[in-house]
């Protein structure tokens, strides 16, 4: 046993080695992640197709009729609650079941009446900064078509309707929050797939493979220390991403630093699973970098990350199950923006547990297959 202790740790140090002397590997492994962060942080936008509405109106009267009618014939908008009790608006928003609430009180109509203005309140989600900014102007302009209708008809002292927007969340809408937080998993699943994806790849094209197939070490323990390098710089490469976040970028981080660096571990496994299964099966480096790419481009559309899944079609959200990188991005804007902990993240944590399970149980099967 303690022989197979130091031929694992001989191999991971070999991996670690092979990596750190070859100046191109060391240039992939810090330069593009860094700038890639700070490019796509500034730079990123997104766009939004639908919008998820709920009610809570108080007022009776004709005018909020009128407003809601309005809004609910538009194409963009759908609404999909009508609440008739405040305590209702937290779950909703909360549970991501709407984007925004809608809230008209008891004095509506009536203020718009005599004359007066009238308040509108808008409980936006702001954990898509983004989303939340194009959905509140949407419904602006709804509200300044009908003032413009209500000022003909009525002599008004000013707007007859004005919007009052509370985002949760992200109390400014900063876009940023919402991009950064997710290119930190973007480039920690990127970094990570390729490095371990490229591990067996190289051996080949080196014809070093051959050396390990020789010794009498079982391709279980082989397997291990082709992962263990790539999970070691996973996770080196979330720290320093998540530390300039922090620092750079001046985003809070409200959660627990437990429950954010579970939710990472889980998806390097997922992501070494991946990766050796890729490398288990390509001959060469550019195979692998091939195989890599194949992977992590349906990867990044399907999580959320440029799109969000509730505009995707149903058949394509059930393909997101798959993507551990969903249940990522879930995690890190929770435990930044949210302050969750561990107990309201486990729906997010066992899927990626299946998922490493599943693909480094492959990856293990291909390995030997093609050792034999």
């Amino acid at each position: 046993m303690k022989n197979t202790y130091l031929l694992i740790a001989g191999l991971v140090l070999k991996e670690l080695l092979a990596l750190l002397r070859d100046k191109s590997s060391r240039f992939v492994l810090i330069g593009p992640p860094i700038a890639q962060l700070l490019v796509f942080g500034y730079a990123a936008t997104y766009d939004l197709n639908d919008i998820s509405v709920a009610i809570y109106n108080e007022d009776r009267g004709a005018s909020s009729r009128e407003l809601i009618r309005h809004i609910a014939g538009s194409p963009n908008i759908d609404v999909l609650y009508t609440i008739e009790k405040e305590s209702d608006i937290s779950a909703l928003i909360d549970n991501r079941e709407v984007l925004l609430v809608l809230h008209l009180d008891s004095e509506f109509s009536a203020n718009i009446a005599k004359g007066e203005s009238a308040s509108i309140q808008l409980l936006l989600d702001g954990r898509n900064s983004n989303t939340a900014l194009i959905a509140q102007n949407y419904i602006s302009e709804i509200i300044l078509q009908l003032n413009r209708q209500w000022s003909r008809n009525k002599h008004s002292k000013g707007p007859p309707a004005i919007i009052e927007a509370r985002a949760w969340y992200n109390e400014n809408l900063n876009s940023r929050w919402f991009i950064v937080t997710g290119i930190i998993g973007l480039l920690t699943l990127v970094v990570t797939l390729i490095v371990t994806a490229l591990s067996v790849a190289r051996e080949r094209e080196q014809g070093t493979f051959d050396q390990l197939l020789v010794t009498p070490t079982h391709p279980l323990f082989i397997l291990i220390g082709k992962a263990i390098p790539g999970l070691l710089i996973g996770l080196l490469e979330g720290i320093v991403i998540i530390t300039l976040t922090i620092l750079w970028f001046d985003i809070p981080l409200r959660g627990s630093l437990v429950a954010l660096y579970l939710g990472l571990l889980l998806f390097l496994l997922s992501a070494v699973g991946v990766g050796l299964m890729i490398s288990a099966v390509c001959v060469t480096q550019q195979q692998a970098i091939l195989g890599a790419f194949l992977f992590l481009v349906p990867a990044v559309v399907l999580s959320g990350f440029a799109t969000p899944i509730s505009n995707m079609p149903d058949a394509v959200q059930y393909l997101t199950w798959l993507d551990p990188l969903r249940y990522f991005l879930i995690i890190i804007r929770s435990v930044f923006m949210e302050g969750e902990g561990l107990a309201l993240l486990w729906p997010q944590y066992w899927p990626m547990l299946i998922i490493a399970s599943l693909s480094l149980a492959m990856a293990g099967w291909l390995f030997k297959h093609r050792m034999y």
